[in-house]
């Protein structure tokens, strides 16, 4: 991202350029600068600041985003996580020529995605801007502060050890339904004497596909910065009615009476439920959740990204019996709009109930270049290197 500085100096040259006499500028004097122009001049201006610009959106003082657009549209709006995306933002454009910007701030550390919306029906990607995040719904133009750190964790390293992972379809005969399953071995499988810990993902296929958590374990591991660990992917068949729905008890004894034995039965697992974790993002951290409260006796730790949760589990959590559970939560400042406070009454009901939990609230949307970004925590918490 280009800083205050960088913006100056950009601004300064093409200004001079024109036979402007300035001596430093931020961007909103330019825009003044630009709207004084003649209309026909002010084209030639926007292009050349678009072809100078090393990134796109622009940022200054480290807090301070300009979005741009130069190009067709009878209106042109911004939408994206800060903007729940919901309707867009109108940006500002400047008559004569294509050029359309929107200033806003956000903090020094932020991760953002988003699109811009053409004429209210056409969403597009920035076409200024190559970062790109591809996500459950597609790819999303991205934009990271400059005091984002992108954890090296999720690249692929050659020169560390690899687990390797193995496909199988488990039928089910309370779902009457069948899915196929990815499974996670840690580098070394199987150590001799060894039961391993067990961690189960909702929505499991995503987190391979998507964000390659794969790279994650490996690298953890091989930093021995958690124990190694079988990871089992699992999922949905019919996701909402399975995860919050109709089925939900029914997922449920799937999970504890046929996955998990059928896991057991072939792999060198640890029974111990502080040894076995849950974790899911959005709905998929509901489940996690309600599978947790429902048998703590099967899974002792339970992760819960940018999640949903339904009223039965914070009631369960705020007034009944306390559970032998470890828990991790996190949120994006720039969520979905009813997770943000449902996670945080959640979080202040653990705390008043003593359970113990960790949470985090990041500089980010509801998204998976959030919850990649950020799976290291509930790992390294639930499995310490050992």
């Amino acid at each position: 991202m280009m800083g205050m500085n960088s913006l100056r100096t950009l601004i300064i040259v093409l200004s001079l350029g024109l036979g402007i006499q300035v001596t430093g500028q931020n961007f909103k004097q330019f825009i003044s600068r630009l709207n004084s122009l003649p209309e026909a001049q002010r084209q030639a201006v926007a292009d050349s600041l678009m072809k100078a610009a090393q990134t796109i959106p622009l940022i200054e003082n480290d807090t301070t985003v300009h979005f741009l657009y130069n190009g067709d549209g009878k209106s042109v709006e911004l939408a994206g996580d800060f903007t729940g995306w919901k309707s867009g933002i109108r940006m500002n454009h400047i008559s004569g020529c294509n050029f359309r910007y929107y200033t806003a701030t956000y903090e020094a550390d932020a991760r953002l995605e988003y699109q811009f919306v053409i004429n209210s029906t056409d969403w597009i990607l920035d076409p200024s801007n190559p970062n790109k995040f591809k996500g459950g719904l597609g790819q999303n133009s991205e934009f990271r502060m400059p005091g984002y750190r992108v954890p090296p964790e999720i690249s692929f390293y050659p020169v560390i050890p690899h687990g390797m992972i193995r496909d199988t379809t488990i039928y089910s005969t309370v779902l009457n339904n069948d899915r196929e399953i990815l499974i996670y071995l840690p580098p070394g499988y199987p150590a001799e004497g060894t039961s391993y810990p067990v961690i189960l993902f909702h929505d499991g296929i995503e987190y391979i596909r998507l964000f390659n958590a794969g790279n994650v374990l490996d690298y953890l591991i091989a930093k021995q910065m958690m124990s190694p660990v079988i990871a089992v992917f699992v999922p949905p068949v019919d996701r909402e009615a399975e995860f919050s729905g109709n089925k939900i008890d029914s997922y449920t004894q799937f999970i504890t009476g046929e996955m998990m034995p059928l896991i057991d039965s072939l792999y060198p697992t640890s029974r111990d439920p502080s040894d076995r974790a849950m974790a899911g993002i959005s709905n998929g951290g509901n489940i996690s959740l309600y599978i947790g409260m429902k048998h703590p006796e099967v899974f002792g730790k339970i992760s819960a990204q940018s999640s949903n949760i339904q009223t039965v589990i914070s009631r369960t959590f705020s007034t009944g019996k306390m559970l032998d559970l470890e828990l991790y939560l996190d949120i994006g400042a720039y969520d979905l709009d009813p997770l943000m406070p449902m996670v945080r009454n959640f979080r202040d009901i653990l705390a008043a109930r003593g359970y113990e939990y960790q949470f985090n609230e990041w500089h980010e949307g509801h998204s998976w270049g959030n919850w990649q970004c950020h799976l290291r925590m509930p790992l390294i918490q639930f499995f310490p290197y050992r």
